[in-house]
């Protein structure tokens, strides 16, 4: 029997270097500690200067030669960096499905309580998909389905678009409605 070792489960490497992890001898240092904004300073110098500080010489962009250093709080930046990619995960755009059922047979009554729904659904910017189940020897009435989808897409043309009409899938008949982009 072979050995089969584990996935590597430790911590992550660090993305920035910082302090003595820097491998190059001489860095390109930017922001408040130099005169006029940037300067070229041999690694120890850049290093004690950071220390002087109470802060932390960190590589910013590696790839240029000389790197390119700038001394701050490690842990705060850090701190900052996970905070901005919080806040665009939060941002992205978050698409909510709501499912409005029928039946072939629906009566008016029930059909506008769902109409109502929907409209709500669409104001807040989520999609709609209304379907009609058909159930047993119901299946004949496909026409009445797709009659009934497109009369509720079309109730609803003030406030979504139709994304696809009425379409049969197993013993379903969909449609998708997305809001439109002014409403919210």
């Amino acid at each position: 029997m072979r050995n089969q070792r584990q996935p590597y489960r430790g911590r992550q490497e660090e993305p920035y270097k910082v302090n003595h992890k820097i491998r190059a001898r001489e860095v390109r240092l930017v922001g408040d500690f130099v005169e006029g904004g940037n300067a070229l300073l041999p690694l120890d110098k850049a290093i004690k200067l950071a220390q002087d500080n109470d802060l932390d010489l960190v590589e910013i962009s590696p790839n240029v030669d000389p790197p390119v250093c700038k001394i701050l709080d490690y842990a705060k930046f850090k701190y900052e960096q996970k905070k901005k990619q919080k806040e665009i995960k939060s941002n992205a755009a978050k698409i909510v499905l709501k499912e409005i059922r029928f039946g072939p047979n629906t009566d008016d009554h029930d059909y506008n309580f769902k109409l109502k729904h929907a409209i709500n659904f669409l104001k807040e910017g989520a999609k709609v998909k209304a379907y009609v189940h058909f159930v047993g020897r119901s299946i004949v009435f496909k026409e009445r389905g797709e009659m009934l989808l497109l009369k509720f897409a079309q109730a609803l043309a003030e406030y979504g678009a139709v994304e696809q009409l009425p379409k049969m899938e197993g013993k379903r008949m969909n449609i998708f409605i997305a809001p439109k982009a002014g409403k919210k």
